[in-house]
């Protein structure tokens, strides 16, 4: 887990922090598929800025992921562009939607954030190419190195009723 340290610095309103941190990411499990990061530590650029009524944080990455194929489970890869930003007023009271979530104390955690910020930026379906031809649904074979289709099977007579219905629709 990477944290930072917030009290190392003291930022007068209007004044900016840039510093580049390494941030330690654990495999993500989406789809009930895990996804493994490559590499596990990545170079981030953290911007904290002091505002009038409280700090806002930024974060950009660059991230990488390895793992199965939604459509024939072969090895796909994700690489996203991440850039995502907090906002923590310095009031106490204020509404909970103004403090962030990863900062405790005065250690932001990085490794949560980044984490969040990479599973809101996923896409729906995580696929080794954009033409993915998937799996036969007959013999599960691979479409993409084996197109092929599959001779008509005869129907079980019990269902001819139903064929019959079918053609008349």
């Amino acid at each position: 887990m990477t944290t930072f340290d917030l009290r190392r610095f003291r930022l007068w309103s209007g004044e900016q922090h840039r510093e580049a941190v390494e941030i330690e990411l654990e495999p993500l499990v989406y789809g009930g598929q895990r996804y493994l990061p490559v590499p596990q530590t990545i170079e981030a650029e953290l911007t904290i800025t002091r505002a009038t009524s409280g700090t806002v944080f930024a974060l950009r990455f660059e991230n990488r992921f390895f793992g199965p194929c939604y459509r024939c489970l072969n090895e796909a890869e994700l690489l996203q562009q991440i850039t995502v930003s907090e906002y923590q007023d310095s009031d106490p009271g204020a509404d909970e939607e103004l403090h962030t979530p990863y900062l405790e104390g005065s250690r932001l955690d990085l490794s949560a954030w980044a984490r969040d910020a990479i599973a809101l930026a996923l896409p729906e379906t995580i696929l080794c190419r954009f033409d993915c031809a998937g799996l036969c649904p007959e013999c599960g074979r691979d479409l993409n190195h084996e197109p092929h289709t599959h001779e008509h099977v005869e129907v079980d007579s019990r269902w001819s009723a139903l064929e019959k219905l079918r053609d008349e629709l």
